[in-house]
């Protein structure tokens, strides 16, 4: 059904979405090349929310160049839009155009989409193919998939841990575990690619993290995200510095402490379940719905646990460094199953060297329905 050309020229698709990684969020990530003729004509990535998706910027690259792109072939890996949003549907630029076929890597998991922007392209007599290279494409908008799907972010707990589990001293000392230039530079890119970065009160107070990406170049910073049932977060932490942060409560929080806090710029949620603390579910449903497609999770035992046993987690981002620590703090804090059978299960996705230490991905099975969403 593909050529090897259809490969070559969707992998450099990808490649042009990959650019607009830490950009184009709410949005997927985006690639589009136009050929003609053999002839790359015209390239594009969606750009960020409000401007040109990949379709249009081709296009415009492919007229800039002097090049007609009628009876081209476009390349795109996903499904071109069919509604009116921010901007108009790629589909009726791509029809106006006349391209003569488009191949695309998956169908858009959009309700808004789904099926129509491809059934569109055919009913004008365009020759629609789809599935090329749809996992790689998948991977890279599997946050996107998550919210369309699921109506939820993809969920990644990122732990750096010693070789027996442990994530730090019982004094609270955690830093540093793993090894600078590699394990923590790349731990900041997962950051990057995050819409948000979450963590709790019980971090702040021992760390007093800034959650912001240092270690590698990124034109916007994650929304950042605290999980404070009674506002306990001092003033002064360096979480309420610069951008204002989301701030999920219980309804008990102290009137007083909400309106300091909002002086200080923090945008603030009351959000309880039935034991008085913040709902995990329905934040990550009220995280979906201000357009978070995925949400990187730097916590302490606690409140990893409390999202692990509330079935919250889609994938864990684990650093290993070849050290022990003993009887320390370890990475969850939830009650052990009664059984094995009934603990949770993960698969591991990806493992991978950084200098002395080992990157580990895994997801748990309860996240396989995203993950063979669109195959």
């Amino acid at each position: 059904m593909f050529s090897q050309t259809d490969f070559t020229h969707m992998e450099r698709a990808l490649a042009l979405a990959s650019k607009g990684m830490y950009t184009t969020p709410p949005n997927p990530r985006v690639g589009c090349v136009l050929v003609k003729n053999g002839e790359v004509i015209g390239m594009g990535f969606t750009q960020p929310a409000g401007q040109d998706h990949a379709e249009i910027c081709a296009l415009k690259d492919a007229r800039s160049r002097g090049k007609n792109p009628r009876d081209a072939t476009a390349y795109v890996t996903l499904e071109p839009c069919s509604h009116f949003g921010r901007t108009p549907p790629c589909a009726h630029a791509l029809i106006e155009a006349r391209v003569e076929k488009v191949i695309a890597a998956m169908e858009d998991p959009n309700p808004a989409v789904s099926g129509r922007g491809l059934a569109m392209l055919r009913d004008a007599g365009i020759d629609v193919r789809c599935g090329l290279l749809s996992t790689e494409a998948h991977e890279m908008n599997i946050g996107f998939v998550s919210r369309m799907t699921r109506r939820r972010p993809w969920v990644r707990i990122k732990v750096a841990a010693t070789l027996d589990g442990r994530t730090g001293l019982p004094s609270g000392e955690s830093q540093w575990i793993t090894g600078e230039e590699d394990a923590r530079a790349d731990g900041h890119a997962w950051r990057a690619r995050a819409c948000a970065i979450l963590t709790g009160i019980g971090t702040v107070r021992e760390d007093d993290p800034q959650l912001t990406v240092r270690a590698v170049d990124t034109p916007r910073q994650p929304q950042r995200v605290l999980i404070d049932s009674r506002l306990d977060v001092p003033l002064a932490a360096r979480i309420l510095d610069g951008a204002p942060p989301w701030i999920f409560h219980a309804a008990d929080a102290d009137p007083a402490r909400i309106d300091a806090l909002r002086d200080k710029g923090a945008e603030l949620v009351e959000l309880s379940n039935e034991h008085g603390k913040v709902d995990l579910p329905a934040l990550l449903t009220a995280l979906a719905n201000r357009g978070i497609n995925e949400l990187h999770v730097e916590a302490g035992h606690k409140l990893n646990g409390s999202l692990v046993r509330e079935g919250c987690v889609d994938e864990l981002l684990v650093y290993l460094a070849p050290s022990l620590l003993g009887s320390a703090p370890g990475m969850f804090d939830f009650a052990p199953p009664e059984t094995l059978d009934a603990r949770p299960h993960l698969k591991f996705h990806r493992i991978d060297r950084l200098g002395d230490d080992l990157r580990i991905l895994a997801r748990f099975a309860e996240a396989k329905s995203v993950t063979n969403e669109l195959r």
